[in-house]
């Protein structure tokens, strides 16, 4: 198990473009750090799902079933379009100061949670990518031990990634989101979810 090189290739995943990224700037930047924070940890723990299916086996389902893969993965795609169109209906004020984020956090959590453990992206990372790191030749028992600490480094480095997106967005928003510029910036990033949900259901077919 070569733990350097799957560092290296969970941060060219998390950096490359992809649903959980344009969804915790769009967040961020239209209702600030706290809620973005509160939707990353619900992102982790989906990523931990994935992590613990994984560890389980359910990997190799996916990869015999491709029927469960594409319910998987139209799901993911259909939620981040329900995402873009309701970013783009949005018209109420949602700034950090008119936000009850007691009141919010549970669905800001539900969002992120779901928005990642219906994302095609990660579920192919874990079906493709993480086994191929595994000592297969260690094991059976120690399969599952291995997938389970690639898969806790995954969400810790996916996590880490995640909340400089939420803090660089919230540090951007004085530029992009102020008077007439609102709106704009607000259906530009409604615009480009949609157009990252259309691109993973073209990326990910199979």
């Amino acid at each position: 198990m070569d733990v350097s090189e799957f560092v290296v290739a969970a941060l060219l995943l998390e950096l490359t473009p992809g649903p959980n990224m344009a969804y915790l700037a769009t967040l961020s930047l239209t209702r600030g750090r706290a809620p973005g924070l509160v939707a990353t940890i619900g992102i982790a723990f989906g990523l931990a799902v994935h992590a613990i299916f994984a560890a389980l086996g359910a990997a190799v389902l996916i990869q015999q079933f491709a029927l469960i893969y594409e319910v998987l993965r139209w799901i993911g795609v259909a939620y981040l379009l329900f995402l873009a169109w309701e970013g783009w209906q949005t018209q109420a004020e949602t700034s950090p100061g008119r936000v009850d984020l007691r009141r919010t956090a549970g669905p800001l959590f539900l969002r992120g949670f779901l928005s990642n453990v219906f994302n095609p992206k990660s579920v192919i990372f874990f079906v493709s990518v993480v086994p191929r790191f595994v000592e297969t030749e260690s094991g059976a028992l120690a399969i599952p031990i291995q997938m389970a600490v690639l898969g806790c480094l995954y969400v810790g480095i996916a996590t880490m990634v995640h909340a400089t997106i939420v803090v660089m967005a919230v540090q951007l928003k004085p530029l992009l989101i102020d008077g007439k510029r609102r709106d704009i910036t607000r259906r530009v990033l409604s615009v480009a979810l949609a157009f990252v949900a259309v691109w993973l259901a073209w990326t990910t077919r199979r």
